[in-house]
């Protein structure tokens, strides 16, 4: 019989557990739906992903359910959930939504005796062997309350036996004892996630960061759990207290940030924090226990300005700062190996020493909360990359270790930048409907 729309509240995807996750689109979809009275969160057949994949089916649209069945999960007493089989778009704006003053606030539809399933299902997937969700578009951004953010510094009582950075090459070579270490972070790349069919690992992330002491630099990566655990916690400018840590030589195949501006020793080695054998002990130290004489070096940035751009070679690397005049949709395009999706935006930004605008392609970053809101405002991005394209003007194109601030840069290590307060006191020169006038948001954008 025919049967009430009910809205579309949240999409969310994670790798699927079945054999065909080795193919193509390998991921499964959880939906949740309201019809003005109930919450339920329902499984999607593979067979209706496609409509995922083409955006017909997203939220706040309006669906009708045809055909769905219950699925009892042997694995855990008293859980199931809904599987949908068959549905029709109703509307792609919803009717009922607007109907709801807290969707949040709705009761969980729950099967009688299956009470546990609430919990169950609150942040993890339908699929129990599966621990957390992924972001709907891409691989690269966090997603979910599993994501700890903050900074919970702590004035712990530091251990005299630190060692330096210099030290750790020779430990390394010898088998000695590793101390302590204590030091600043400088660079900060985005997520990897490497989870695929097969993969007995419940959070298989790991995050690059550059961190430095009074006698050089070395990479650092963080393993597994630690990622949700610590990945928004840890940012530029962030100073460590690393125990129990394991040390590797430097995997070949990886990509770097530009280093050079910094002007200090570069260490080979990767300092490795491990969930277990052993657990890394990770220290955020508060800022105001900061003590000058640790010696840790400043943050250091390589700004350029639009009319400088047409100077660069092609490939290098470069910080800008701009106000954005133009911001495009979101967009997908696959990866070289064709596995995974990569989303992006083309940006335009100004900062009043040229006539042209800084030209950027944009991808994620990891910073999702950044990405999706980007605006009208000021705008800077690290490591971007210089493309040279005959017959159109230089553009500049993120890079894997692209970090984006649109907000908050009272107190960001780059606002002594000489080239970041004369853009500030340019700004200061504009009148606020003058720019917005001559600024556009949405729509697609082609280039070169």
């Amino acid at each position: 019989e025919e049967a009430a729309p009910v809205a579309v509240i949240a999409l969310q995807r994670y790798l699927s557990e079945h054999a065909e996750a080795q193919q193509l689109h390998s991921y499964n979809y959880d939906v949740t739906l309201t019809d003005g009275v109930w919450r339920a969160k329902c499984f999607l057949h593979p067979s209706l992903s496609h409509l995922v994949h083409s955006n017909t089916l997203r939220t706040g649209s309006d669906i009708s359910i045809t055909q769905c069945s219950f699925v009892y999960n042997e694995r855990i007493l008293g859980h199931g959930y809904i599987c949908i089989e068959k549905l029709r778009v109703v509307a792609e704006s919803s009717a009922v939504l607007p109907r709801i003053e807290h969707v949040s606030s709705l009761p969980m539809l729950v099967k009688h005796g299956m009470e546990r399933s609430v919990v169950l299902q609150s942040d993890v997937p339908l699929h129990v062997s599966r621990k957390h969700y992924l972001s709907l578009w891409n691989n690269d951004d966090p997603e979910g309350d599993i994501w700890t953010s903050g900074s919970p510094s702590s004035d712990t009582v530091l251990d005299s036996k630190i060692t330096l950075l210099r030290s750790l090459e020779s430990s390394f070579r010898k088998n000695l004892k590793l101390f302590p270490l204590l030091v600043k972070i400088i660079h900060k790349s985005r997520l990897r996630y490497y989870g695929k069919f097969g993969l007995r690992i419940d959070y298989p992330y790991q995050a690059y960061f550059e961190v430095a002491d009074q006698s050089g630099t070395m990479s650092l990566v963080l393993w597994n759990e630690l990622c949700p655990e610590f990945y928004q916690k840890l940012n530029v400018g962030t100073v460590l207290y690393l125990q129990n840590y394991t040390l590797k030589q430097s995997y070949s195949n990886r990509s770097h940030p530009q280093m050079d501006h910094h002007r200090m020793k570069t260490f080979n080695s990767v300092i490795c924090l491990n969930p277990r054998n052993p657990a890394s002990v990770i220290t955020v130290i508060s800022p105001k226990s900061v003590l000058s004489q640790w010696g840790l070096p400043e943050v250091s940035y390589q700004f350029i300005t639009r009319s400088e751009l047409e100077k660069l070679s092609k490939n290098s690397v470069c910080d800008v700062i701009g106000l954005v005049t133009f911001v495009g949709r979101t967009e997908r395009v696959k990866s070289k190996g064709n596995k995974k999706y990569w989303t992006y935006r083309w940006i335009h930004a100004v900062d009043g020493t040229s006539a042209h605008p800084f030209i950027l392609e944009l991808f994620s970053s990891s910073q999702p909360e950044i990405f999706s809101h980007i605006c009208p405002t000021y705008l800077v991005c690290t490591q971007m990359r210089v493309c040279q394209v005959e017959g159109s003007l230089t553009y500049l194109t993120s890079s894997f270790e692209t970090e984006t601030i649109i907000t908050y840069h009272k107190g960001q290590p780059y606002v002594s930048d000489p080239k970041v307060k004369s853009f500030i006191q340019w700004t200061k020169t504009l009148k606020d409907n003058v720019v917005l006038q001559e600024t556009a948001i949405g729509g697609h954008y082609c280039y070169p």
